[in-house]
């Protein structure tokens, strides 16, 4: 008995071996959707407008963190998500340069986890807007934001131009009203 055990457990050994890791999960803290009942329609709505001009967020470091924090979430949300399965490749990979883009301009490392991040800067953005400058810098640690907490928020502040980021928060808008529009012609 255990001569056929052993190698049919050495085969299922090797063959999870082989199997890529699960995907990456996030979620966003529950003052991310105050007034709205869905996450994903309220993320894109946000990110959309947020990144629709650069002029939106300068000088607003909480919103620009919010902002950054929810197009994180949606990178790893939108590929996974059940309700957009039928969303274009192309919007998956956009989200996945812009991605690059703002971890770029924060100085986000490219292999942080998603939810760290999320938390970090929802974090910073709550010390912000209650007016705690030196809370929302620590709520930035180094390991996820290698500039700094301070030099994060100077950044946060005037964000450089995002255009992969701005792109990306429009593909996922026009993903979304597709998704809607197919919906309705179904019923």
């Amino acid at each position: 008995m255990i001569r056929t055990i052993l190698p049919f457990a050495t085969l299922l050994a090797l063959g999870a071996c082989a199997l890529p890791p699960p995907p990456q999960s996030a979620s966003l803290p529950a003052d991310a959707v105050v007034g709205a009942g869905d996450p994903l329609r309220s993320a894109i709505s946000n990110t959309s407008f947020a990144f629709s001009s650069q002029s939106q967020l300068n000088g607003h470091p909480a919103q620009a963190a919010r902002a950054v924090a929810q197009m994180e979430w949606l990178a790893v949300e939108m590929p996974t998500n059940p309700r957009l399965t039928d969303v274009s490749p192309t919007v998956i990979s956009q989200m996945q340069a812009a991605r690059g883009e703002w971890r770029m301009a924060l100085g986000i490392p490219a292999g942080a986890l998603a939810q760290p991040v999320i938390d970090s800067l929802y974090a910073a953005a709550r010390a912000l807007s209650s007016g705690q400058d030196g809370a929302a810098a620590a709520a930035l640690p180094v390991a996820l934001f290698p500039q700094g907490g301070q030099a994060t928020l100077t950044r946060l502040a005037a964000l450089p131009g995002l255009p992969l980021t701005n792109l990306a928060a429009v593909g996922a808008t026009d993903a979304l009203s597709q998704r809607d529009l197919n919906s309705r012609s179904r019923l």
